[in-house]
C-alpha cells in the first residue's frame, strides 16, 4: 500500500510535537522513515510554514543541534490531517461493518 504524502506529513508533525527535541536521526527512528525521507518531509513542512527549525549550542561543549517546533499553522495543519485520518478510519469500519453483515446473510 501507497502511503499518501499527507500521512507521512501528519505522522512527522505528531511525532514532532510529542519529541520537538529528537534528533533528525531519533525522528526517522521512530517513525520508521530513512533519513532522506524525513529530510525531504522536514523541508516540505518547512517550506508550508508547518515547521520552524532552529540550531541550538549546548554551552558545556559548544555541540550544535537542532530542535523542531510546530508553527501555529503547524498545529492547524496537525489539527485538519487528525480530522482527516478518523473520517478515514471510520469509513473503513463502517464498510467492514457493511462487509461482515452481507456475510452473515
Amino acid at each position: 500500500m501507497k502511503v499518501k504524502p499527507d500521512q507521512d506529513h501528519f505522522e512527522v508533525l505528531r511525532k514532532i510535537d510529542k519529541t520537538p527535541n529528537y534528533s533528525q536521526r531519533q525522528l526517522a527512528k521512530g517513525l520508521g522513515f530513512s533519513l532522506g525521507k524525513l529530510n525531504y518531509c522536514l523541508k516540505a513542512l518547512q517550506a508550508k510554514g508547518f515547521v520552524k527549525i532552529k540550531n541550538f549550542k549546548q554551552q558545556p561543549k559548544k555541540i550544535t543541534y537542532m530542535r523542531y517546533v510546530l508553527t501555529p499553522r503547524g498545529i492547524a495543519e496537525r489539527s485538519r490531517l487528525t480530522l482527516n485520518f478518523m473520517k478515514r478510519k471510520m469509513q473503513e469500519y463502517d464498510e467492514l461493518k457493511k462487509e461482515l453483515k452481507q456475510n452473515k446473510k
